[in-house]
């Protein structure tokens, strides 16, 4: 994994967001929190209608080629962009982290690599590390308690921790506990969960007894994978139609005041 580069200061300038696939195909309402969050805080917010996916499938799954079209289409589309933000530490990962090694030997689209890579951040990161804030006008509609998990592209590719912990302080009517494991993964994992299904199941179960565990009324993550992975982990274990099943909430909507990441 290769190190980040010098990060351009992000203050004062337009966003321009990175919806993510999933967020987009399956969690527009997540979508929606984050550029209501974002303009709370006097972000301007553009939405490159161009964008489509970032390329970390195909990368991950050994297609580099594919992966690198891909890419190009992504730098493309965001060519103009001054600061980019996504809800999705492993979408930013993935640009940040691979797409150097993706154009190592491309110098036509290099440098543009390195532009977008020096401009990208997470949501949490961005709020925090970018601009500087931690403290939020934000409040739940009704009395609530939160644990955090800690997705694995976000803790391990980008040292997220504190940012989402910081924030979700400040959310009114919230109160942050722990979660048994909360760096441990969820099994998802993009195509781990479909080519080692055996073990991205266990690793499942460990995550749904973690959460059966704690008190806490809702779950939040910074990756709708997990988030998907975790409910319908729990949807399955929990057929009585209870909250349960649908714990597990994106922080971009708990910082816009939801307590559930709907998909429509």
């Amino acid at each position: 994994m290769t190190h980040d580069p010098i990060r351009l200061d992000p203050k004062g300038k337009k966003v321009s967001l990175f919806v993510t696939c999933i967020v987009d195909m399956i969690y527009p309402g997540t979508g929606m929190s984050t550029v209501e969050v974002l303009e709370r805080l006097g972000c301007v917010v553009d939405f490159p209608a161009a964008q489509t996916c970032c390329g970390q499938m195909g990368f991950n799954a050994g297609y580099r080629a594919d992966a690198k079209a891909v890419a190009r289409h992504f730098l493309s589309a965001f060519k103009d962009a001054e600061v980019i933000v996504a809800p999705s530490g492993s979408c930013v990962s993935m640009v940040r982290h691979f797409y150097a090694e993706l154009f190592d030997d491309d110098p036509q689209w290099a440098a543009a690599a390195r532009r977008i890579i020096s401009i990208t951040w997470e949501l949490t990161e961005f709020i925090v590390d970018g601009l500087g804030i931690t403290q939020l006008d934000a409040a739940l509609d009704r009395p609530a308690r939160a644990a955090i998990h800690d997705a694995c592209h976000g803790l391990r590719g980008l040292d997220l921790h504190d940012q989402a912990r910081t924030l979700l302080k400040s959310v009114r009517n919230l109160e942050l506990i722990e979660l048994p494991g909360a760096n441990q993964c969820c099994g998802f994992g993009g195509l781990f969960a479909v080519k080692m299904p055996e073990v991205s199941g266990a690793m499942l179960n460990d995550k749904v007894q973690a959460i059966n565990a704690t008190p806490a009324d809702i779950i939040v993550t910074g990756d709708v994978s997990c988030l998907t992975q975790m409910n319908g982990g729990l949807t399955r274990q929990d057929r009585t139609g209870s909250h349960n099943a649908t714990r597990v909430v994106h922080i971009a909507d708990v910082l816009a005041g939801k307590t559930s990441s709907n998909a429509n």
